[in-house]
């Protein structure tokens, strides 16, 4: 076999094909996600190179793949990571794979912080209207009428000899000295346009390509940008606590696409969790600034003055009932760790820990919001009706299944 060749088309059809005789669900699918690891193609590339030939590195990365499919392995700790939302997220065995219910649980998270926390102009740019805007309009306008009339004159003056020019006179419109006259004034008029010009260069140094007034520019541009419009109010920045992270890529997701807006602390109590949450980070060039991953037990590491500062506490808490993990499929039960997966009897337990802290973590008007077992929304959220919350609400995933829970703190708690 070493000896034989394998292109792609010839890996991906024998690939499709022993993984359906071994029961996978998507086989072809999973052929192209196991090719593109080994080949560092795209999918789409797998389709337009055929005919290439593996080499004996790609061949053995394969086979060693394919095997750990075909015993039951998910993908994402077999290829190594996977998509969520805009970002790509490293999976590694002992941390859960992110679940596209998640990034449902991402988008309440964004909507609640953008309606209720981020001011509206915080990552808009406004156009700043400037002092010389009407005279440059002004301007342009003279210019325009002057070409017209000196148009009129010369089409005039050409259709008249010098004794028709002497019978009417040299001040008639349309006569070669009025033409001269208003050579003399175009030529003026160029001369000031120019000075004005430049006038407005030296301004537009103070202004990036649309108008918009650099920061820290000069005090007479700011003077006339004062005159103009209010001063901008400082942009406001959320601060989200996490607990489980995982992968991390809940806060990930929620500093990238809010960046310079949303800040970040996320707990987990599982060391490979952390690290590789870390790793995520790093991969997408964000601080710990941005996104600090705290190795802890739930809100243990959390500093007292941190109290009642957070904008949102948002979980994806092990939740699935004791009974229920027995009837997971096998590549879940059997390869994805359980201290993610497993919430007690009713699959509250983690959530209930969690809502006993959101008055004391969150400030006045805070989110909490919590992804649970389809089958537990309603008792959770009438936990967090008897809690105090308000503005308790269910949502529902993809497939029309109750998912997430989110709630408002009002009263805010502290400790002695």
């Amino acid at each position: 076999m070493a000896n034989e060749i394998w292109t792609i088309k010839r890996c991906l059809e024998w690939t499709k094909e022993y993984l359906a005789e071994r029961g996978e669900e998507h086989p072809r699918l999973s052929a192209e996600w196991l090719l593109c690891a080994a080949t560092g193609l795209a999918r789409i590339d797998l389709y337009m190179r055929m005919d290439e030939t593996l080499n004996a590195a790609q061949l053995e990365t394969m086979h060693a793949a394919v095997v750990r499919r075909a015993k039951g392995e998910p993908l994402q700790y077999i290829t190594g990571s996977t998509q969520f939302r805009m970002i790509d997220v490293a999976c590694a065995p002992g941390v859960l794979i992110p679940r596209p219910e998640t990034e449902m649980l991402v988008e309440e998270v964004l909507n609640y912080l953008d309606a209720e926390v981020l001011s509206p102009e915080a990552a808009a740019r406004q156009r700043v209207e400037l002092p010389w805007n009407d005279e440059v309009e002004e301007a342009r306008k003279a210019e325009a009428a002057l070409a017209d009339e000196r148009a009129t004159a010369e089409r005039r003056a050409a259709n008249l000899t010098a004794a028709d020019e002497a019978a009417l006179g040299g001040d008639v419109l349309g006569s070669r000295a009025y033409a001269e006259e208003l050579a003399d004034r175009e030529a003026e008029e160029a001369a000031a346009q120019a000075a004005e010009a430049e006038a407005a260069e030296a301004a537009e140094s103070e202004l990036d390509e649309y108008g918009i007034a650099i920061e820290g520019a000069g005090q007479e541009t700011a003077s006339a940008q004062d005159a103009a419009a209010p001063a901008p109010t400082e942009p406001c920045t959320a601060r989200v606590l996490e607990v489980g992270c995982g992968t991390g890529c809940i806060s990930l997701s929620l500093a990238w696409e809010r960046r310079g807006h949303v800040t970040c602390t996320a707990t987990d109590i599982e060391p490979r969790a952390i690290d590789l949450a870390t790793k995520n980070r790093d991969a997408l060039g964000l601080t710990a600034d941005e996104v600090a991953f705290s190795l802890t037990n739930l809100v243990s590491s959390i500093p007292r003055e941190e109290w009642g500062t957070f904008d949102v506490l948002v979980s994806n808490p092990p939740y699935i009932p004791t009974d229920v993990m027995r009837s997971l499929p096998h590549e879940v039960k059997d390869f994805e760790p359980d201290l993610a997966l497993e919430g007690g009897a009713d699959g509250l337990d983690i959530f209930r820990r969690l809502l006993n802290a959101a008055p004391y973590m969150l400030r006045a008007g805070g989110l909490f919001a919590c992804e649970l077992y389809e089958g537990a929304l309603d008792a959770a959220a009438e936990l967090c009706r008897q809690a105090g919350l308000s503005d308790v609400c269910i949502v529902r995933d993809l497939t029309d299944r109750p998912r997430i829970v989110r709630a408002i703190v009002t009263e805010p708690k502290q400790r002695i």
